[in-house]
């Protein structure tokens, strides 16, 4: 062990970022993740209340409200971290159905595999050993209830991705001032 030295303490203070610096890259972050949140929110949502609704002619009650949040959550959490990689903005001078697609593919293997890890977690406490554990997810898969949401995730991650780049292309003002403008506000302004 080092001895203690005040010179070295100064210097060790003077690395450190300060407090100030963190918070910033928090609120940066909470920020980032907003619009992805409320996006899947409410998509999500949708999904809880139509799979609600044909339930309820069967007799069965769901109450999926809190279920749909987190999943929102967890998902806008992949996208953020997702957007991370490196190899994400591959397509940016391409076409914009490269991008969508690209970015769907990607985000949907994330969610995926997240999905997947959160579940064997689950069943490695309940049965200790993974490979069993990985046996009994594969069992107590409903596999036309996993490919429905599926299904519903690439039409998420689809629409998602293609208001994304069109934000980015445009601009949030100009998507803001397209879609909430007045009513008589002209989207290709150049042409009269």
């Amino acid at each position: 062990m080092m001895p203690f030295s005040w010179e070295g303490f100064f210097i060790w203070q003077q690395r450190k970022k300060p407090m100030g610096h963190i918070t910033s890259r928090l609120k940066h972050e909470l920020v980032e993740a907003i619009p992805a949140a409320v996006f899947f929110f409410i998509a999500f949502q949708v999904i809880a209340f139509t799979q609600a609704l044909m339930l309820r002619q069967y007799g069965i009650q769901v109450s999926t409200f809190v279920t749909a949040t987190i999943a929102a959550l967890v998902v806008a959490k992949v996208v953020l971290l997702a957007d991370l990689l490196p190899f994400m903005s591959r397509f940016r001078k391409k076409p914009l159905i490269f991008g969508v697609l690209w970015k769907t593919i990607i985000y949907m293997i994330a969610a995926l595999l997240v999905s997947y890890i959160e579940q064997l977690l689950h069943f490695v406490r309940e049965h200790g050993d993974l490979a069993r554990a990985n046996r009994h997810l594969l069992d107590e898969v409903v596999w036309p209830h996993f490919w429905a949401i599926q299904i519903w995730l690439l039409i998420i991650f689809l629409v998602f991705c293609s208001l994304r780049e069109l934000i980015r292309i445009l601009g949030r003002e100009r998507m803001a001032r397209i879609f909430f403008g007045p009513s008589g506000t002209r989207v290709d302004q150049g042409h009269e």
